[in-house]
């Protein structure tokens, strides 16, 4: 392998993918069984070896054969052989294993203000009223400094909305119990698919995903996905989530000599069925900025047309392996392939992507002027990490070994919106009851909760006197000085992909 590239493989001449143009994105698809998640480990381990970490979710648990030598399969040795390769021996890849459920992994844990009002929309499938009522929920809480951590958190405040419907229609518009009830339901739903896990603390701390071992190797971050794919909302709000959250994150660097982070989305689809134009707006946008950060994201899915037109324009390093023609659906999918690279002179794109053998693929990369290269017909290199699941036992180890072991184990529940409610709830509930005619308290005399405003004062409170209340400014200040230290601190209510679409 040339410095500055990845080989991928050989057809009437080699193929590689060029370092620096590996931020422009990139497409393997393919047919069940024709050899995608060859391409897919092979593409990662080169990465690793030239120090870019790699973030892959593991859908069908076979990737985490990375972590373990390999090079022993006799198929593998035969490839090797016919492609030309004398030094092929047997590598594995620096790993780090991430599960939302924390069972086969680090857990991954993010809080409810992170994601945002637009990602959580999406994820409990909520209509546009309800959407209504959740940016009231996140808005409420930003302006009284309440933090949105977990879903107890989002519960409460909704709670709050409907106790205090009246005082904020005023200013936000009907709040009415029976939406407010709905999204309870929508939120059960979401903790009984493990959202409960997902959403709390500590936080997922990103620079986690860009580390290198003591050689220099970039770690491949392998996310348990198999359990995960049974919440397809989830999964794909998820990697989503991470998208933006790497973009708002990272430092703008243009192009540079090599990515900073790949990332590989496999079921692609399922990011896009289903999903409402507003947010694929927000993929697009997210696809197309996120290159200037050196993140170079890849996606994996049956079908070319899987990935709608606005983002498959944006893949300029494509790995096409074999495709039924047996529907019209089919056929289209072999049109739109064959139609998207640069033809080659030597063979008929169309009818060779029906022909391909399993471990075969059209490649066409990005040469460095930023062209697409002439499409190459093309046996993929044999991967030297094992091809296959590594055994619950080594997956153990692993673990074990990490650099992470211990960080992220251990649940923290900090105070945060549920709590602070809780406690402005309880002398609320145990004051007596005022006699009929009874002045209302000075306003100096009454205790102020911390982070109150005027939408959680005491019933009966005289609005004509004047208020000690926090401002607003001072609510966030103590908000901020809480979250000193966390993730959270950075924004209470604001989704990353909300600021994205306001830019």
């Amino acid at each position: 392998m040339a410095a500055g590239e990845i080989w991928l493989g050989r057809g009437e001449r080699d193929v590689s993918l060029q370092l620096a143009m590996a931020n422009r994105h990139g497409l393997i698809a393919g047919a069940t069984g024709t050899g995608k998640t060859v391409s897919l480990q092979l593409l990662a381990e080169g990465f690793s070896r030239v120090g870019v970490p790699v973030f892959m979710a593991d859908v069908k648990g076979d990737l985490g054969g990375l972590s373990q030598i390999g090079g022993d399969h006799p198929k593998l040795r035969e490839r090797a052989e016919k492609l030309g390769v004398a030094d092929y021996t047997g590598a594995a890849c620096p790993t780090i294993f991430w599960d939302l459920f924390g069972e086969q992994g680090h857990p991954v844990r993010t809080t409810v203000s992170e994601m945002g009002p637009l990602l959580l929309t999406n994820l409990m499938d909520l209509s546009e009223a309800q959407e209504g009522v959740l940016n009231i929920a996140f808005r409420v809480a930003d302006e009284q400094g309440l933090l949105l951590l977990d879903l107890d958190d989002l519960r409460a405040m909704l709670a709050f909305l409907a106790e205090n419907a009246a005082d904020l229609a005023v200013r936000y518009g009907n709040v009415t119990k029976a939406t407010v009830g709905a999204i309870q339901r929508a939120l059960l739903v979401l903790e009984q698919q493990g959202g409960d896990k997902f959403f709390g603390e500590p936080a997922l701390d990103l620079d986690d995903f860009l580390r290198r071992d003591r050689q220099g190797l970039g770690y491949v971050n392998i996310l348990a996905a198999d359990a995960l794919m049974r919440s397809p909302r989830l999964y794909a709000s998820f990697l989503l989530w991470l998208l933006a959250e790497l973009f708002e994150r990272l430092p703008e660097v243009g192009d540079p000599d090599q990515p900073l982070l790949v990332f590989f989305f496999d079921e692609a689809h399922l990011l896009f069925e289903q999903a409402p134009k507003a947010l694929l707006d927000q993929v697009e946008q997210v696809v197309r900025l996120i290159r200037s950060k050196g993140v170079g994201v890849y996606f994996i899915t049956q079908n070319p047309i899987d990935v709608p037109d606005t983002v498959l324009g944006q893949l300029g390093n494509r790995v096409q392996h074999a495709l039924r023609a047996f529907t019209p659906r089919d056929q289209k999918a072999v049109r739109s392939a064959a139609e998207t690279f640069r033809a080659n002179p030597a063979f008929d794109t169309a009818k060779a992507v029906t022909e391909l053998g399993v471990g075969e693929a059209l490649i066409s990369t990005l040469e460095r002027g930023g062209a697409p290269s002439v499409v190459e017909r093309a046996f993929v290199a044999p991967p030297r990490a094992r091809i296959g699941p590594a055994s619950p036992e080594e997956r153990q180890a692993v673990i074990g070994r990490s650099p992470l072991a211990g960080k992220y184990d251990q649940a923290i529940d900090r105070e945060s919106a549920h709590e602070i409610l809780q406690k402005r709830a309880e002398p609320a509930a145990s004051a007596p009851p005022a006699p009929p005619g009874a002045p209302a308290p000075e306003a100096s005399e009454v205790e102020q909760p911390r982070g109150k405003t005027r939408h959680g004062r005491s019933a009966g409170r005289s609005t004509s006197r004047p208020s000690n209340r926090q401002s607003v400014a001072e609510a966030l200040a103590k908000s901020a000085v809480r979250a000193i230290g966390s993730s959270v601190g950075r924004q209470i209510v604001r989704g990353v992909l909300g600021a994205i679409f306001k830019r």
